[in-house]
């Protein structure tokens, strides 16, 4: 079913040239549904991410936290209800100040800003490391293939692995697959970052080198960044603001140190004892 178009008008801050007030979000989800069959995954979600702001998103299998960054990357279409990135809306366009249903062209302008890293790299098999990393900021972006191999360069250093430009993803480690697209997601400049359970495809002892790229962006970036993830020690280490999600919708949120040390809600308190104990 497509996404719903309110019909309302558009406040001033979502109109496509007003200024936008600092203190709006760059991602917002206002009143998003979306079900697969009779199972309700996103229930009427009303959930924030502001500029800069580092999230940790954890919570039970089929909580619905993986479909909130599908949605944001316009994987899966929601059923009704509105998501802004940047003061724009991503699944909606304004028209005479009323929200419809956005065209292709439309998804793929708002989607420039936000970039995903998967749980199973998704790395081009037939493309070296180095062109995995350019083809995008070249065919999308527009940039120049010189321009592009420099940056891609850089990233590559960034992420430990600039000996690695002329080889194939057959030829490394998951750990190094993961950096990589950790690396060609960072080459389109995104303002928002989604990360996917990024090491639950790895062994135990890859894990580590991915986590570390991972708290350096958090530290060093000033993009926004949302990371579903079952490591509770990073969560607590990397987050401002840890989101605990049960069926479908945010059950608690707030300063990690607290939700870890002293959770309110009976769902999270169960969930962190049977992870913490695990």
């Amino acid at each position: 079913m497509p996404a719903t178009a309110p019909d309302t008008t558009v406040a001033p801050t979502g109109a496509p040239d007003a200024p936008r007030s600092p203190r709006e979000p760059i991602v917002r989800f206002d009143k998003v549904r979306k079900s697969f069959g009779t199972l309700t995954v996103l229930d009427d979600l009303d959930f924030e991410v502001g500029f800069n702001e580092k999230i940790a998103i954890i919570g039970p299998s089929g909580s619905g936290k993986t479909t909130i960054l599908r949605v944001l990357m316009t994987l899966v279409e929601p059923e009704s209800g509105v998501v802004w990135v940047d003061g724009r809306p991503l699944w909606h366009k304004q028209v005479n100040g009323k929200l419809v249903r956005a065209d292709q062209r439309h998804l793929h302008e708002v989607r420039k800003d936000i970039g995903m890293v998967f749980q199973h790299f998704n790395l081009f098999p037939h493309m070296s490391v180095m062109r995995n990393i350019t083809e995008a900021p070249i065919h999308v972006l527009g940039k120049s293939k010189a321009q592009a191999r420099e940056e891609a360069s850089a990233l590559l250093a960034k992420v430990g692995l600039d000996d690695k430009a002329d080889q194939f993803p057959s030829q490394l480690s998951g750990g190094q697959k993961q950096r990589v697209a950790i690396a060609r997601a960072l080459a389109m400049q995104p303002k928002v970052m989604l990360f996917d359970e990024v090491t639950s495809a790895l062994d135990p002892e890859l894990v580590g080198e991915v986590l570390s790229i991972l708290r350096d962006l958090a530290r060093e970036t000033d993009m926004a960044m949302l990371i579903v993830t079952h490591e509770m020690g990073f969560a607590r280490d990397v987050a401002d603001r840890v989101v605990f999600f049960d069926r479908g919708q945010v059950a608690e949120q707030g300063d990690p140190v607290k939700i870890f040390s002293e959770p309110e809600n009976p769902r999270t308190q169960s969930f962190l004892k049977a992870v913490l104990e695990h």
